[in-house]
């Protein structure tokens, strides 16, 4: 009876036990780096804890697999199927998360497979590459909507480019047969600046009349024009 128990629970790659624990332990491991990595490259409302944790869990199930694959090439095909249905149902709210899926799957591979080196080095350098460029961002970019009578266009613009000259652009611009809406863009240090001169835009627009409103808006993403 022990002997067939022993027989179900052999894996079927022949590996032991201590074999088995030991990659899941390393893919921990690199795991535990990703989280850091992805903690320290993402902040305010981009971190999501739960990706984070997700993404340790990745890193050890794709191990896992991989222990039961081996060098079967069949199952290795459906793994990479399996894998490709998760990513391409999985929302995506910053492009670095897909690096960061993509590099939890190589690193349970690699631990899978019992590459360690590989799994190690290679995570190192995307850790410090990451480490380096994560924090890299865009300057925050501001939009100005404003909405107004149609007789008001041409001092609206005059107003925009008098205070922000060439350092404006106007995305979108909206008209019916009273009323006109603008949304212009600049990024959010050339309004700083103007603040820091002690010029009021908001004062300014408002001056102008019937003005229905004028809102500003930081974004940090690209908009269709």
């Amino acid at each position: 009876m022990k002997e067939q128990l022993f027989e179900m629970f052999r894996s079927a790659n022949d590996l032991s036990v201590e074999v088995i624990v030991t990659r899941l332990a390393v893919s921990a491991i690199v795991a535990c780096f990703i989280f850091i990595s992805y903690h320290l490259s993402h902040d305010g409302s981009i971190y999501s804890k739960k990706f984070n944790v997700t993404l340790v869990m990745l890193t050890v199930l794709t191990t896992t697999v991989m222990i039961v694959i081996g060098n079967n090439l069949a199952m290795s095909l459906g793994m990479v199927g399996a894998l490709s249905i998760v990513r391409f149902r999985t929302a995506i709210k910053d492009s670095r998360d897909t690096m960061y899926i993509f590099w939890c799957i190589v690193a349970g591979i690699c631990c899978g497979a019992g590459d360690y080196i590989v799994a190690s080095i290679g995570s190192g350098f995307v850790f410090v590459l990451m480490l380096v460029f994560g924090k890299i961002r865009n300057d925050n970019r501001v939009l100005l909507i404003i909405r107004s009578v149609r007789s008001n266009e041409a001092r609206i613009e005059a107003l925009i480019f008098q205070h922000y000259g060439r350092n404006v652009s106007l995305r979108v611009k909206n008209t019916t047969e009273a009323d006109v809406e603008f949304i212009y863009e600049l990024k959010k240090k050339y309004l700083e600046k103007e603040r820091a001169a002690g010029r009021n835009i908001t004062e300014e627009i408002y001056e102008i009349g019937h003005i229905s409103y004028f809102n500003i808006v930081t974004q940090n993403d690209d908009i269709s024009s």
